[in-house]
Order: structure tokens, then sequence, then C-alpha cells
């Protein structure tokens, strides 16, 4: 099946991916693991029928603190039994991430050393089953290390053929623009990808989207309905104009969304993650909707203030020669 694409580096991606982290229940306490026996296969395997080419995954999510790479394992095993032909498995991409610590009785870090990242790109490659992950992104910046040092550190697993392309997470402008003045854009190599929480509810750092579209890098917003906590706000209260809007399309207020995000930059492409066939089926709906400037002009003036940045970003990496960059 054939739907909208947009860009991330060289490849051309449904306009909607898929966020796996919810089919490792990371996201629920003591959430049952979802894994070939249960719904996840056939969640992931349902995606790609229906046409989407971007898997997005990362070696943290796991249901417990022992069974780091969950996530991956679950995402490799499914795509490569996916019955799909040869030619409709090379269209499609898996992108990963690292950078965030897990050890014993649930402690959780940072590490952008470069020893620390060739081995979870290494470990990565194996949980996947490929022989070279294709968008390979930094999930987290350590903020016990040098801004320059870590995103040099990607470039060198990149320049070591580990890696086909390189992205960032939670990068605010001032570092993503350090970083495409280190490694470049999408066509010199650099930085191809961008993955920032962004939602109706939550629009920090919209400098960052803006350096996206002036770049051709792909914006990622991560949590695209509100995440699992509060997705369900959407139906009504502060976001009743996506509610009432669906309704009148006879849609979700979840599809009148993803449509809102793809309307609101050529940049962006969502990965909203479920754990059912047919919520992943409803939210692909809005990759078709075609919203009016008067429809997206009245959806935006009925957005409540976004709610206070996350508390996990606020300590940052001083730069190489600027203590004001943080």
């Amino acid at each position: 099946m054939t739907i909208a694409t947009r860009t991330i580096g060289p490849w051309k991606v449904s306009a909607m991916g898929l966020g796996c982290m919810q089919l490792s229940g990371m996201s629920r306490a003591n959430a049952p693991i979802l894994n070939e026996s249960d719904r996840a296969f056939g969640v992931i395997h349902a995606a790609l029928d229906a046409g989407v080419t971007l898997l997005d995954t990362a070696d943290i999510y796991a249901p417990s603190w022992d069974t780091f790479g969950h996530n991956e394992t679950l995402v490799g095993a499914a795509f490569e039994s996916w019955s799909g032909s040869p030619s409709e498995k090379a269209k499609v991409v898996i992108a990963t991430k690292a950078g965030i610590t897990r050890g014993a009785g649930e402690s959780w870090g940072r590490s952008s050393t470069l020893d620390y990242l060739l081995r979870a790109v290494e470990n990565s490659t194996t949980r996947l089953r490929v022989e070279k992950i294709q968008l390979w992104q930094h999930h987290r910046l350590d903020p016990s290390m040098v801004f320059e040092d870590q995103f040099e550190n990607l470039l060198e697993i990149q320049s070591r053929g580990l890696v086909e392309r390189i992205g960032v997470s939670n990068y605010n402008s001032k570092q993503l623009r350090r970083a495409i003045e280190i490694g470049g854009t999408p066509g010199q190599g650099g930085v191809v990808s961008v993955q920032h929480e962004y939602s109706p509810r939550y629009r920090h750092e919209a400098e960052v989207l803006e350096i996206c579209e002036e770049y051709g890098i792909a914006y990622l917003p991560w949590s695209p309905l509100g995440g699992i906590r509060h997705a369900g706000r959407l139906t009504g209260g502060d976001f009743s104009a996506f509610a009432e809007l669906g309704a009148e399309k006879g849609v979700s207020a979840f599809a009148i969304a993803i449509s809102w995000l793809l309307h609101t930059s050529s940049r962006m492409i969502p990965i909203p993650g479920t754990t059912r066939v047919s919520s992943l089926l409803d939210d692909l709906q809005g990759v078709d909707i075609l919203l009016s400037e008067e429809e997206i002009s009245n959806l935006n003036s009925t957005l409540p203030e976004s709610v206070p940045a996350s508390d996990e970003l606020v300590e940052q990496p001083a730069s190489r020669n600027d203590c004001s960059f943080r």
C-alpha cells in the first residue's frame, strides 16, 4: 500500500511513522511484556502492510532494566518475519537511539563517551538483525560532557561506517545549529533528523523546527498526540476543537491532530505509538486529511498555552567556547 511520503536524508518514508516504545510496555507500571505471541507483531505488521515505512525504536525501550534492548529485539524480529517482498522491505527505515543508561534497580543516567556509544551501536545492530543501522540518533545529551565532544563521537561512529545517517534528539536550537556547523547539513552527510516532543499540548523550542525547515532536516515529533498519559485530552476540554472538527469530517480527534502536525511543517513526520491495530489505522487517516487554512487557523487559535518544558531537559552540557551555551 502506498501513502504520502516525506524525506529523511536520502530516504523517502511514509508521512507518518510508528513509534514502537509502547509495544514493550515501558510507559505503564507493571505492564505486561508484549512479544511475538501477543499483539506487538500484529501492530508492526499492520503498519507495514498499510504503507508505513518508518519504525522508531531505542535501546532503552524495555519493561525493566534487565530487559534492556527489548524493543529493538522485538522490532528486528517483527520486521524480519513480515511478509513484505524484498523490494517492499528495502523501502523501510528503522531508526534507533542511544545515549541513556539504565542499570540495576532502575538506575538511570546518560553517557555519550565514544566507548559507550560504540558498544551501543554494535548491540543495537545485533538486536535489530541488520548489517548496518540506517538512522541512528543521539537520544539524550550527557550534561557531564562538553557538547562538541559528544556530537563529534556521533560523527566518528558514522565515519567508521557503523551507521548510515545520524540524527539527534532533544537538542535545543543553539545545540542544533552547532551540530550543523560541525557536521553539516543532510546534503553534506550531517544531521538528517531531530526528535523532539511536540503536540497540541506541548510546543516548545519552535526555533528547532524553523532550523529543520531551513536546512531540510526531518522533524520527528514524539508523543505527537500527547503521549500515553495525555492523549485522551484531545477528545475534549482545552482541545475540543480537534474533536469537533473530527466529528464534522467523520474521523477522530487523533486523526485531526496528525493532519494538523503535517500541515504545521513539511518537515514533520509524526511517530505516534500504540498497542492496537485499530488505533494505528485511525491515526493513519490523518495523513490523507486536507485541512483548509481556515480550519488550521481555527485549531491554532484554540490551543491553550503549552505546558512547562520537561524537567529532563533542564540540565544541559556546556560548549567548549561558550558557558552561556546551555
